[in-house]
């Protein structure tokens, strides 16, 4: 399967269309008047974009799939230990083994965002992400490059860990990409279709309350694709306190202003700012 095809090529095109469909949406159906527009802040958000995809490719040209497909190969895992042999041939086996996969691997990056806020030398890196003014599209994937590889490290020690089905870890990673995208996509969804997809998935009027100034809404609401996980571990929040058109986004005064330039973005992690330390807002 995996030979006829290129993953990169397949990863790319597919996030390319969900962005692409996002930005249109955003451009018809805002949910907030963006008070500092994708003039402002694209330039700096793409760059970074561009940096992390260079570094990544460069460092780990393997990828997640190339890691997969070594542990299926050499018998690493818990898969393998539990008398899996990666044999998807047999439906029964292998969509329980894929299932599993996926929702651990889901699972995984909710306790990996969880941790960027908790430990105070993950969160100096993941302010980058939060310093962002505005939330759509762009912010998703707005990450210092050392978080980019961070995450990469922690996601792939968890795939060879697990040796799970190729196919489950491929179609994860589309997955996360495109519900990045669309969790911070500044869209307006119907109410009731918003509350009816909380039950399953993360919508961008979940997640954008992550991203307020307010620490109490900031630490909650980490998943990036499933909302099981907050609901489970309680950290969800139903409702920002001042309503969707009222929540402040970033990380007040001191980063948000200036968070709209390149350099500065890439040296934040460096930067003694006063204000809390272990998983709150610089203020």
């Amino acid at each position: 399967m995996f030979e006829q095809i290129d993953i990169n090529l397949l990863r790319m095109a597919s996030f390319a269309g969900i962005f692409l469909l996002m930005a249109l949406l955003e451009a018809g159906l805002p949910r907030r008047e963006l008070r500092n527009g994708r003039l402002k802040r694209w330039p700096t958000n793409w760059g970074l974009i561009l940096l992390d995809s260079l570094l990544v490719r460069l460092i780990f040209p393997i990828g997640g799939v190339g890691l997969a497909l070594l542990a299926v190969d050499n018998g690493w895992g818990l898969f393998a230990l539990a008398g899996w042999t990666g044999d998807t041939s047999r439906i029964w086996p292998g969509l329980v083994a894929g299932l599993i996969t996926f929702l651990l691997l889901d699972l995984a990056v909710w306790f990996q965002h969880l941790a960027s806020h908790k430990v105070p030398l993950f969160w100096r890196i993941h302010r980058v992400h939060h310093a962002d003014s505005e939330v759509d599209a762009t912010t998703a994937l707005r990450f210092h490059p050392v978080e980019i590889l961070l995450s990469f490290v922690w996601k792939g020690a968890v795939i060879v860990a697990l040796g799970g089905p190729v196919e489950a870890v491929l179609i994860f990673e589309i997955v996360l990409n495109a519900s990045a995208v669309f969790s911070h996509a500044n869209i307006r969804l119907p109410l009731r279709l918003d509350r009816l997809l909380r039950f399953t998935i993360v919508t961008p009027d979940m997640h954008r309350i992550h991203h307020s100034v307010i620490h109490r809404e900031t630490d909650s609401n980490y998943g990036f694709y499933l909302s099981v996980w907050d609901r489970l571990f309680g950290t969800y929040t139903e409702d920002p306190e001042k309503g969707q058109q009222g929540m402040e986004i970033g990380l007040g005064p001191s980063l948000t202003p200036r968070a709209h330039s390149f350099p500065f973005s890439l040296a934040i992690p460096f930067l003694n700012i006063p204000g809390r330390r272990n998983g709150g807002k610089d203020q």
